[in-house]
């Protein structure tokens, strides 16, 4: 009995001793499981990042144009749970539209979570790299320059300051749709227009250029011009007729679809980069945007069409502007490709069965092996703008 003890004795006594030591080794491997944990969840975001956020919020976070920089200390320190409202539900009145599958998008709330880590404790230096390897670099923002020398006889005019300024907006941002002279086109009506000046107010002016129109090409530009601008935009109409004949020339409309092989081989790799993830790696469409291969919107759009659609975006649906971020050749190349398609586009979406509803394929067109392989199609039907 009393061996029988000893024994006892022993073993409680290795059990004091070994049960500590083991306590803090496993603390010790808990906190490595879930740093090892967190860092799948971070590259799985850059992945996700890379598919469907990249092209507005920039490869490194930093912010493109309008659109917000998330690599900041405001953003790492934001809440859990506000992060997961901004990203699943979109904010309201703002170009950031809701991405949850719950409510229309293509994340789910395991992406989410990626991207919200990502967020909150990744690095951006290597998130660009990844955005680079996979070959989602977004197209970086255009500067352009006007002479001063062309504007010059301007300055004797009555409102030669205001037009001064106004004409190259004018002309950089307008004159595609609206014509060099004001004078209208088949894509917008005339803005140098007498009726025009006596139906609207100053005020009325302003708010449809700051707003847009919704059902029309006509865009919001109170998140691409500044208000001094817009301002200018009220005068421009107001005070045209000082403005000489042929000040702007008109120039043939641009882009006009190609047929070289080259050139629509370049927009098939553009198109994967900055339009598949909404609407399909071959146009037929996702929740998140409406099909474009289909011969209902491609016989009822022309290529001009094309063009402004892409350059200024659709007011009030997640269709954003790409002015200033697309070269002409890009833009060339762009139209071309979904032009394309028009040869072979069925009557109506066909959406290819096991199409993901989720991000959309880099250059090399491969998707990642944890995308929701549920294909859907629930499109707007922007042809119906253009008929």
């Amino acid at each position: 009995m009393r061996t029988w003890t000893i024994i006892g004795l022993v073993i409680t006594g290795i059990i004091a001793l070994v049960l500590p030591l083991y306590a803090s080794q496993e603390a010790s491997r808990m906190e490595t499981a879930q740093q090892t944990l967190i860092h799948e969840a971070i590259k799985m975001g850059e992945v996700a990042y890379a598919e469907n956020c990249a092209l507005c919020h920039g490869a490194a976070g930093e912010g493109i144009g309008s659109y917000p920089g998330l690599n900041n200390e405001g953003m790492q320190s934001m809440e859990y749970s506000d992060l997961f409202k901004v990203i699943g539900r979109g904010r309201y009145n703002t170009t950031m539209a809701a991405w949850g599958v719950e409510e229309g998008g293509v994340l789910n709330n395991w992406q989410i979570d990626q991207l919200i880590a990502l967020i909150q404790q990744g690095d951006w230096a290597d998130t660009a790299q990844t955005v680079e390897h996979l070959g989602l670099a977004p197209p970086t923002m255009i500067e352009a320059e006007l002479s001063e020398e062309r504007l010059a006889e301007l300055g004797a005019l009555p409102h030669g300051d205001l037009l001064s300024r106004v004409l190259p907006v004018y002309a950089a941002n307008c004159a595609g749709c609206h014509g060099a002279n004001g004078e209208g086109t088949n894509l917008a009506p005339p803005v140098h227009d007498d009726t025009l000046r006596a139906q609207y107010s100053d005020e009325e002016l302003l708010r449809l250029m700051a707003n847009g129109v919704p059902g029309t090409l006509m865009a919001g530009w109170n998140r691409s011009l500044t208000p001094t601008e817009l301002d200018d935009m009220v005068g421009l109409i107001r005070y045209w007729s000082e403005i000489p004949a042929g000040t702007l020339i008109a120039t043939a409309p641009v882009p006009i679809a190609s047929t070289d092989a080259e050139v629509i081989a370049a927009g098939e790799s553009l198109y994967g980069v900055v339009c598949a993830t909404c609407h399909g790696a071959t146009g037929q469409g996702r929740k998140m945007a409406t099909a474009l291969n289909t011969q209902a919107f491609l016989s009822n759009t022309n290529d001009q069409a094309l063009q402004a659609i892409i350059l200024q975006g659709i007011p009030d649906t997640r269709m954003p502007a790409w002015g200033g971020r697309l070269t002409d050749a890009e833009m060339t190349a762009l139209v071309s490709y979904i032009r394309s398609w028009e040869a072979t586009a069925p009557a109506v979406a066909a959406p290819t069965q096991g199409q993901g509803q989720g991000q959309g394929k880099g250059r090399n067109g491969q998707e990642p092996d944890w995308m929701n392989k549920e294909g859907q199609n629930q499109g707007w039907g922007l042809g119906r703008w253009f008929r």
